[in-house]
């Protein structure tokens, strides 16, 4: 059956002790309502996903607005079913089914909700809730079943008889109902007499009223349905998250050295026979290829690594590319536009920005390369400079093919090296250097013979 989803999301969360909106606070990588869309997507297309906004909208909006879902405001707080009721305008129209998620629930899986719509839809009841056994109940509403499984109330903790609160089956806020039946009384829901909100889990005791027979879907898991309320649950998700997606990729087959101290988001692709040692952190939506090895301690933030590259220990990258059969590190970095070329060396303490290193090209030792196209198969000899900012503008620095720069060289960009030249160690160059040159930009060499001896003479 088609499917609508509205995922709620316009609650602060005044328990996680913060200014920014609970649902942007990230685990795994992603804000927390993002985890919620795209769980959503397997259930319903763009186009029928509702996300509703309150505090902080537009920072919550910016953030889905890539997954091409619909917004709905809801201005004031008045509960869940006031917060339904806002997305009647777009959504009162679309048939089959409606399934209510929560914006703070990031370990829910595809897999679940798929579960949860074929089993609505295949039932023939009015709405289908999940429910899950908890060891400690206290603060949840509990769920009251007949002997058939059938739900025939939802108790909210406070309002818990002595009897019921020793019931651990709880409610999780996430349903799944016949879309007509949830428009048509919709408005029938009262404002709660204690707290004046309007509760969306009243809908289930109305449609029971009308003879709608109402079901539940029980997951044997309760931390697949963990609402984020503080930080110690963000942590704990986090948690979750990242050791599912170190399981699938090891399943896909990467090997994983010390598995538990490695840290990697929930959108980096990992290809197969690729090896990552321990406390690597692999961030954002970084793509690794085959046969890759990725050194201890290495930081890779967005970054595209081609088949059969190596990042040694300790390099930090970021928004850069490395072809295949490359080298980075140890101890090297990468700034963002970072092009390192097919069988390309990048050493320990060499820093590029915003450059290109030509395939075969080696920069080993001690550099900072910025803002530069450095040719194929030129060497970098330790200690050399790009000045490429003259204190109010970037400048970029051409080195061709070939080209061997000394140690300790100081280009002054802008400044073109031609191919196949030659710069001599300890230069400064400020002017171009045409193919196959020697360029020296150096004092010559004073000695004064017996000038130390004096010295200690005259002390």
């Amino acid at each position: 059956m088609n499917t609508t989803v509205v995922i709620l999301a316009a609650g602060l969360g005044t328990r996680m002790r913060s200014k920014q909106a609970k649902v942007l606070h990230r685990a795994g990588g992603r804000a927390l309502v993002e985890h919620v869309v795209r769980s959503a997507g397997a259930v319903a297309e763009p186009g029928r996903i509702f996300v509703v906004t309150g505090h902080q909208a537009e920072a919550v909006e910016q953030t889905l607005a890539p997954a091409g879902v619909g917004f709905v405001r809801q201005t004031e707080q008045k509960g869940t079913g006031h917060a339904l009721a806002q997305c009647a305008g777009q959504a009162a129209g679309l048939d089959g089914l409606l399934m209510v998620l929560v914006g703070d629930a990031p370990l829910l899986t595809q897999e679940t909700l798929v579960r949860l719509r074929d089993q609505q839809a295949g039932s023939g009841a009015a709405g289908t809730l999940i429910s899950t056994t908890v060891p400690d109940p206290a603060g949840y509403g509990r769920v009251i079943t007949d002997a058939n499984g059938d739900v025939l109330e939802i108790v909210e903790h406070k309002s818990c008889t002595p009897e019921q609160l020793k019931i651990n089956v709880i409610n999780s806020g996430i349903y799944c109902l016949r879309a007509d039946l949830v428009w048509k009384n919709l408005s029938l829901i009262q404002p709660n007499p204690g707290s004046g909100e309007y509760y969306l889990t009243d809908i289930f005791e109305i449609l029971r009223k009308q003879g709608h027979r109402l079901g539940a879907m029980h997951l044997l898991d309760p931390n697949e349905l963990l609402g984020i309320n503080t930080r110690i649950e963000l942590a704990q998700a986090d948690t979750i998250l990242r050791a599912r997606k170190r399981r699938a990729l090891m399943l896909s087959g990467v090997t994983m050295e010390q598995p538990e101290s490695i840290t990697i988001d929930m959108d980096v692709e990992v290809g197969q026979d690729t090896v990552i040692e321990p406390q690597a952190r692999l961030l954002g939506a970084t793509k690794i290829g085959e046969g890759c090895r990725i050194g201890a301690g290495a930081i890779l933030d967005n970054m595209t690594v081609e088949s059969g590259a190596q990042i040694h220990p300790y390099s930090v990258a970021t928004q850069s590319y490395v072809a295949a059969r490359a080298q980075v590190g140890p101890f090297a970095r990468l700034r963002p536009n970072t092009r390192i070329e097919e069988g390309a060396e990048v050493g320990n303490f060499a820093e590029l920005k915003n450059t290109r290193l030509g395939p075969g090209a080696k920069s080993h030792h001690v550099s900072y390369l910025g803002d530069a196209d450095i040719g194929a198969k030129t060497n970098i000899g330790a200690g050399t400079i790009i000045c490429n900012y003259d204190g109010a503008k970037k400048h970029r620095t051409t080195i061709g093919d070939g080209v061997f720069i000394g140690s300790n060289s100081t280009l002054v960009a802008p400044v073109e090296i031609g191919a196949e030249s030659y710069v001599a160690a300890g230069s400064v160059i400020t002017d171009g250097v045409p193919k196959d040159a020697l360029a020296l930009g150096r004092a010559r060499q004073t000695v004064k013979p017996e000038w130390a001896a004096k010295r200690r003479q005259k002390k």
